[in-house]
């Protein structure tokens, strides 16, 4: 009897993801303003591990997550050009991906409300 070998690394898919608070406030289609405090959940994949059996670098993510939020903590989103929390979500999702490093790629940007009501975007 053959005993059962795991998988290398290499032929599995890893997620890391990174979590940031913001509180934003947007104007709702109805015309009303509503004020949120969202969890921004960012997380990142690839195929195999890096060298140090990671998939990304979480202090770079972190990073640049914390560089695209600070700005709009406590603002308006139409101040910053953004609708909604789906263009949040989509602004976020195009400036990070390219923050993360091939062949990691950014799989997903969630932001979660105080009620649990979770808006996903996926690139």
């Amino acid at each position: 009897m053959e005993a059962s070998r795991p998988a290398p690394t290499a032929a599995l898919t890893f997620e890391a993801a990174v979590e940031r608070p913001l509180s934003v406030a947007y104007r709702t289609a109805e015309g009303r303003w509503e004020g949120h405090d969202f969890r921004v959940e960012v997380i990142a994949t690839r195929q195999g591990l890096d060298g140090f059996d990671v998939v990304v670098d979480f202090r770079d993510l972190e990073a640049a997550l914390d560089a695209l939020l600070e700005p709009l903590r406590g603002r308006l989103l139409e101040d910053m050009d953004l609708r909604d929390p789906q263009e949040l979500a989509r602004m976020l999702a195009e400036k990070l991906a390219q923050k993360v490093p091939p062949p990691a790629r950014l799989a997903e940007i969630a932001l979660t409300d105080g009620q649990g009501r979770r808006l996903a975007y996926r690139p």
